[in-house]
């Protein structure tokens, strides 16, 4: 009798062990695999696009700093670093294969945070928004590709929100558009909640500046994007949301915020064939892809691939390189910038 309930325990086990198998099974593999499950996977969830390009940087000794942002030139091949720190070089510059070619000891520069390579196939610049509080702080910087200081923006050592002349307080991020007109967010925690337009000739066309949760106000822009279709993106920090304006007249388009439960959008930039948002989580660890609406109405946001990166490496902005679409992140908590390539080449608009 022991030995036939023995038997019959033997078998409820293994009965027990199989139903669990197909339990895990099924829900590894369902393609209607939940967020949770997937973030288990090595470093990617929903559908993979981006690979780690371990070989780049050749030499990672170079970030000496903490990489808050980072700007690519297509035409050139040159990767612009932008990090912080007492005693380091502020911009470190690498070629798209990995080589350290220079660095930027300037002393112009306080506490960058974001940077823009502007008018590549003609005359390029680098466009940096400095968030320090001395002497050389609240300003936005143009430099020439050696690290010569060109001209500034906003009032040196002085944060302000006058528009004639040009104030700032912290100026998150500037993009500049082929066209020569400026967009700028302002600010990273200061006085200031606002998106700016500026001409060529660096007068305002139009401006949001108001700090709450409403449409068309802020708190904290972090960074803004203009995709081909006329339409400006901001990924509105503070209140979890990426907004969306009509780059000529300013009018308020819609919003973003179904994807940004767990953390908040730090960055906003296109891949290539602008079929993706690369939006930058610092506190959760990833970099989204979601997709880009095409022109029309914004709908909801929608969330195809993610790259979760490890631990307290806090992704903070990011940049493309428009000829051969690799994604590269600045990364806070890592001190490094990484280069992630597509795992397919898509179009680019060159």
């Amino acid at each position: 009798m022991k030995r036939k309930n023995h038997s019959s325990l033997i078998l409820l086990m293994m009965a027990a062990v199989f139903l669990l198998m197909v339990v895990l099974y099924s829900t590894i593999f369902s393609p209607q695999t939940t967020t949770a499950a997937l973030k288990s996977d090595a470093g990617q969830m929903g559908k993979p696009l981006y690979k780690l390009d371990i070989a780049w940087p050749k030499y990672t000794e170079y970030f000496t700093g903490q990489v808050f942002g980072v700007a690519v030139d297509h035409i050139e091949g040159l990767v612009y670093v932008a990090q912080r720190g007492e005693n380091v070089p502020k911009v470190l510059v690498f070629s798209t294969d990995g080589d350290f070619l220079q660095a930027w000891n300037t002393s112009t520069l306080e506490e960058p945070h974001g940077i823009f390579l502007a008018n590549a196939t003609a005359n390029p610049t680098v466009w940096i928004t400095d968030v320090g509080k001395g002497a050389y702080g609240h300003t936005i910087k143009q430099y020439s590709p050696s690290g010569k200081l060109l001209q500034v923006l906003g009032t040196p050592g002085k944060p302000g929100s006058n528009l004639n002349p040009l104030q700032f307080d912290q100026p998150a991020e500037i993009f500049v558009h082929s066209s020569g007109e400026i967009y700028i967010v302002d600010g990273d925690g200061g006085m200031n909640n606002r998106l700016i337009k500026l001409s060529k000739d660096l007068q305002v066309l139009w401006m949001h500046g108001e700090k709450g949760q409403g449409l068309a106000q802020f708190n904290i822009p972090h960074s803004v994007a203009v995709d081909y279709y006329q339409r400006v993106w901001v990924a509105d920090r503070g209140n979890k949301r990426i907004q969306v304006f009509n780059s000529v007249t300013g009018d308020w388009l819609g919003s973003w915020g179904s994807c940004f439960d767990d953390d908040a959008p730090y960055s906003v930039r296109l891949t290539a064939d602008q079929k993706y948002f690369v939006v930058a989580q610092l506190n959760t660890n990833q970099v989204s892809l979601l997709e880009a609406p095409p022109v029309g109405g914004i709908g909801q946001c929608r969330v195809t691939s993610v790259i979760q990166l490890a631990e307290d490496i806090k992704p903070h902005l990011v940049d493309v390189d428009l000829k051969t679409g690799a994604l590269y992140v600045a990364e806070i908590g890592g001190q490094q910038a990484q280069k992630f390539i597509p795992l397919t080449r898509g179009s680019s608009f060159l």
